[in-house]
């Protein structure tokens, strides 16, 4: 496996605030080794310069072999520390540097192994285990027939000095253990906050392209129940005014003035669409005054029944909505002859709204998917009512939808 400092890196493409975070928290980590190094350095070289053996120029000597360990690290082993991973051609490479000025001085002064404290933490941060495991075990045993050869020392020294040896690389490898498992568990923790960043992202897309088809579906109900049906009666006042120019002036005037009526509403539609507001019919007036404007023009009389009451807009809107569309599904099946009627019922937990035609029907089970009833339903749906079709050809249609009333509205009828 690859070690490296425990440090989470941010996933390749994953930006923000998040990532900044984790840079500061690397910032801080690398500063905390940088401290360990220096003083671990220091005290090694307080140690070998304060030795009683052997002589001064060879404690300076030693001492001359540690100094280049600074720049060395500063230019060439930060920066691997800082890799993810390290390339290991690079890390072999800056620890063979290191452990060449390192084994030098940890024979002419057995001192100097404190060194290894500073340098075996860092094999296991940018090299494989195999590789690491070679590495600390040449830092760790090779100083030492060196510097027996060298001085020759009795044996109770060169036991101590074999102890010291052993206990140092069992330390070592204890501790490389436990700098691979913070390891393994830092980079299981930034692929897991890698992983989180990438679904909170596709989330949030997920969730505006979720918004804006749903805006879709509500712009494309509004303009097919108001701006539509609106073009749709213009076309057809057209045709009856062609007819009756030459036949029946008075009547192709008034279709006229309906033709005015019909375009400027539908004008007033649009605006109130692009404002986002209520729609024209509402502007001003209550549910009842709005359906009873909307139920004369298709010359329907209106009953309203139950404690009338100001409901949450958006119910009224859904309602008002429903009404005009099974009004204008009744004029275009119903038949030209068939009566409609329209009923507004109050209740104290529902609002029903129900259009009734006499006009020739038709079997649902044939028609499931006409009479408008997909859109009714949609357009229901979303303040949680419900929206009903019941019909049978030569007997007529009843279109009915009941929506909810939220219990605060429920709690302010006497």
């Amino acid at each position: 496996m690859s070690a490296y400092l425990p440090v989470e890196e941010p996933a390749r493409g994953v930006t923000g605030p998040g990532r900044a975070r984790e840079a500061d928290a690397w910032d801080r980590t690398i500063r905390y080794w940088d401290v360990y190094f220096a003083v671990a350095w220091a005290g090694t070289l307080a140690f070998v310069l304060d030795a009683a053996h052997p002589g001064l120029p060879v404690r300076a000597a030693a001492a001359g072999l540690l100094v280049p360990l600074v720049p060395w690290y500063l230019s060439v082993g930060r920066t691997l520390l800082q890799q993810h991973p390290s390339c290991e051609r690079r890390a072999l490479a800056y620890l063979a540097g290191a452990i060449a000025l390192f084994l030098p001085a940890a024979v002419l002064v057995d001192q100097s192994r404190l060194m290894a404290y500073a340098l075996i933490p860092q094999c296991f941060m940018v090299l494989r285990m195999r590789w690491a495991l070679i590495a600390v075990t040449v830092i760790n045993l090779a100083p030492v027939p060196g510097w027996a050869v060298l001085w020759r020392p009795g044996w109770p020294d060169l036991l101590a000095n074999v102890l010291f040896a052993v206990v140092t690389l069992l330390f070592s490898v204890v501790i490389g253990n436990w700098i691979i498992r913070i390891i393994e568990q830092s980079t299981e923790r930034a692929e897991l906050i890698a992983e989180l960043e990438a679904s909170r992202h596709e989330i949030s897309r997920l969730s505006a392209a979720h918004g804006a088809l749903a805006e879709r579906e509500r712009l494309a109900r509004e303009i097919h129940d108001t701006l539509a049906q609106g073009f749709t009666s213009l076309l057809m006042l057209v045709q009856a005014v062609d007819a009756e120019l030459d036949s029946d002036l008075p009547q192709a005037r008034r279709h006229l003035a309906l033709m005015d009526e019909t375009a400027r509403r539908n004008l007033a539609e649009a605006r109130a669409l692009v404002a986002g507001g209520a729609p024209a019919d509402l502007a001003g007036a209550s549910l009842p005054d709005a359906l009873a404007r909307l139920a004369a023009r298709h010359e329907a009389p209106l009953d309203v029944t139950g404690p009338v009451r100001t409901l949450p807009a958006g119910i009224e809107v859904v309602t008002l909505r429903s009404c005009q569309e099974a009004l204008t599904n009744a004029r275009r099946h119903a038949g030209s002859s068939a009566a409609v009627h329209v009923t507004l019922a109050y209740t104290d937990d529902t609002v029903t709204v129900t259009v009734h035609d006499d006009g020739r029907g038709f079997d649902p089970a044939v028609r499931s998917g006409g009479y408008g009833l997909a859109g009714l339903r949609a357009r229901a749906a979303e303040v949680g009512g419900t929206a009903a079709v019941r019909s049978t050809p030569g007997g007529g249609t009843t279109v009915t939808v009941r929506l909810s009333v939220p219990a605060a509205v429920r709690s302010e009828v006497p």
